[in-house]
């Protein structure tokens, strides 16, 4: 899940093809990475990628039925483990989020303590067996998780423990034809060993003494385990310095081994920022795909693409075939399969409902008596507290986001009721990742003050003097964002100096309203909606 650069040693006897890289030309059918005009499904039959340019990272997908449903990892953010759903494997919109409390995965997740930035919800493997769906996922600092559901929508059970070890990553599981079951984990604090688990029926144990050792070492990782025709593959991957990170498999005929056949399946496609990590799956069109994420060090995250599979000599090769019999990156091809109506990501939210949309998560396991949807209907009331640390945006523990999208013109728009602010209140818009930015209001005895933010640098602007303050941010493809505030909703005025945003933590940049208050517990903001355009 992670990627992390190691020494890649060459195993002796298997095909490590590396060294091979791809010509990097910029056109419309292989554009520079970040700046594609054109994404998903498109009016001529085809799709370009990516198909979702925005952060949605350790995509794993199964197909049950007429439908297509993926997840997402969410690191620190709450409710964790975003599902999707699709009816063409293009087009997608939201399912839900599995894990609604944190905290049963530990303390450090909630909001008074936000202690698992970069950790928290790491890689996990969506299952569907005997009418039930499965996830399993791990944590790197308190280990392998399982919960499951008989619909995708939940509710789904409360998480049960699989192994309570630190230092383990991007798991696996599969059930064979007579309901055996087996676990693969990779053991990254010890040399990244990657072993092979018995599994009880129930999915609710594995046998740690029993684990068998499959390989270990070159950063391997990010593991599938599917079954296609007589064979099992463990689909993984893997880092070689100079070259990337790239797509591999090994293969049994039998479901626990020995995986001794090994294939490197894709190039490392740097010019496409390593399209590495996702599932195997059949489309409706008979034609099998590989739904990945890619992006590293780069603003808008780990973005997913989706990249046709061709089967050579029983080896599911990635994305565009070379003469040298390995995949590289593909912008665009046919499309699986045709729905209608289609399914979209939401973003924008009136706050009408009595719950919040499935596009939302908080910065950590939120205080559920902070914020209500109900109080007054039709908004979304935020209230003040003091954050861990003081004056400091990411350890104030009442931000609500959701994702940015990398395209070519992005609007969002706030609109606050700031009358039942307090004294020492701060609260607006703002985008972070491991660093930060934001415009908001703040409250001073008994004035108002727009404050602009960026990391450690504050800027006070005018005193205002209305109930109402509209905030809005805009970017383009180079993830440059310039902040404007309204005081009529119609006239803004630009504020702050233009903020660069960034990947940190593993993540790329997303947005969100906080709400924080220095000097007490009181005082809240009611927000009429989000949109984003």
């Amino acid at each position: 899940m992670i990627q992390r650069i190691l020494y890649v040693g060459l195993i002796t006897g298997f095909c490590i093809l590396g060294d091979v890289t791809a010509q990097n030309t910029s056109n419309e059918s292989n554009p520079v990475w970040g700046n594609w005009e054109k994404w998903g499904e498109q009016n001529d039959g085809t799709y370009r990628n990516p198909i979702i340019p925005a952060d949605y990272s350790d995509i794993d997908c199964i197909q049950v039925g007429d439908d297509y449903y993926a997840i997402s990892s969410t690191f620190q953010f709450s409710p964790g483990m975003t599902l999707l759903h699709s009816k063409d494997l293009v087009n997608w919109e939201f399912c839900g989020n599995i894990i609604s409390d944190l905290t049963q995965i530990g303390t450090k997740l909630n909001w008074d303590q936000m202690d698992r930035y970069a950790r928290g919800v790491w890689a996990g493997t969506l299952r569907h067996h005997n009418g039930r769906f499965y996830l399993f996922f791990g944590t790197p600092d308190e280990g392998y998780f399982m919960t499951s559901s008989s619909k995708p929508e939940g509710p789904w059970e409360p998480l049960t423990p699989l192994l309570l070890e630190a230092g383990w990553d991007d798991c696996t599981a599969i059930w064979d034809e007579d309901g055996k079951a087996c676990f693969v984990g990779t053991h990254f604090a010890d040399g990244y060993k990657t072993y092979l688990f018995p599994m009880a029926k129930d999915g609710k144990s594995i046998n740690r003494k029993s684990a068998k050792l499959i390989h270990s070492g070159n950063g391997r990782e990010a593991n599938k385990l599917i079954k296609v025709g007589e064979w099992y593959y463990l689909v993984f991957s893997e880092h070689k310095p100079g070259t990337g990170r790239y797509v591999m498999a090994r293969r049994s005929k039998k479901l626990f081994g020995p995986y001794k056949e090994e294939k490197q399946l894709a190039l490392a496609s740097r010019e496409a920022m390593e399209p590495n990590q996702g599932g195997i799956i059949q489309g409706k069109d008979g034609k099998w795909y590989f739904l990945t994420h890619h992006g590293t060090g780069d603003w808008s995250g780990r973005i997913v693409s989706l990249l046709p599979v061709i089967w050579i000599d029983g080896w599911p090769l990635i994305g565009k075939v070379l003469p040298q019999q390995i995949g590289t990156m593909q912008w665009e091809a046919p499309m699986p399969a045709f729905s209608s109506p289609k399914l979209t990501l939401l973003r924008s939210d009136d706050f009408d409902s009595e719950i919040l949309g499935p596009q939302w998560q908080w910065n950590y396991q939120p205080r559920k008596d902070f914020f209500s949807l109900t109080e007054r209907p039709g908004w979304m009331r935020l209230k003040a507290f003091r954050p861990i640390e003081s004056n400091q945006l990411l350890k104030a523990g009442n931000t609500l986001t959701q994702r940015t999208f990398r395209k070519q013109d992005n609007e969002v728009i706030v609109k606050m009721d700031i009358s039942q602010m307090a004294d020492g209140q701060r609260n607006g818009i703002c985008h972070f990742s491991s660093h930060h930015s934001a415009l908001g209001v703040v409250k001073e005895g008994t004035q108002y003050f727009i404050e602009y933010r960026n990391n450690g640098h504050i800027l006070k602007g005018n005193e205002i003097s209305t109930s109402f303050v509209w905030f809005k941010t805009c970017w383009g493809m180079d993830g440059k964002s310039q902040y404007y505030y309204s005081l009529d909703g119609d006239n803004f005025i630009q504020f702050g100096e233009p903020y660069q945003m960034v990947w940190g933590n593993y993540r790329g940049d997303r947005i969100g309203i906080y709400c924080f208050n220095d000097k007490s517990e009181s005082g809240y903001v009611d927000i009429d909606y989000l949109h984003y355009r």
